[in-house]
C-alpha cells in the first residue's frame, strides 16, 4: 500500500510541471482562425468537405474551440465558426 502511495507521488511529482496550461494568445488565435475560415469558405461554398479541404480537422476543431471560448470571454474580435 505505501509502496503503490509513494509511485502515485512520484508520477504525480513528474507530471505536474507539464500540466500548467499554456496562456493564449486570443488574437494571434483568432487572427489564425480568420484565416482559416477565408481559405476554407470557397471551398466549402462549392461543396468541397472539410476532410476533402486538405486542412488537419484538428486545426478546424482547434478554431472552433479557440472561437467558443473567445466568445464566451468576451474577446473582442470573437465570431462564431
Amino acid at each position: 500500500m505505501t509502496r503503490s502511495i509513494c509511485l502515485a507521488v512520484a508520477m504525480l511529482l513528474l507530471l505536474a510541471p507539464s500540466a500548467h496550461a499554456a496562456l493564449i494568445d486570443w488574437q494571434a488565435e483568432l487572427a489564425r482562425c480568420r484565416a482559416l475560415r477565408e481559405n476554407m469558405a470557397p471551398l466549402l461554398q462549392a461543396g468541397v468537405g472539410i476532410s476533402a479541404v486538405g486542412r488537419s480537422n484538428a486545426a478546424v476543431r482547434r478554431c472552433v474551440w479557440i472561437e467558443q471560448r473567445a466568445a464566451r470571454k468576451k474577446i473582442p474580435g470573437a465570431e462564431p465558426w
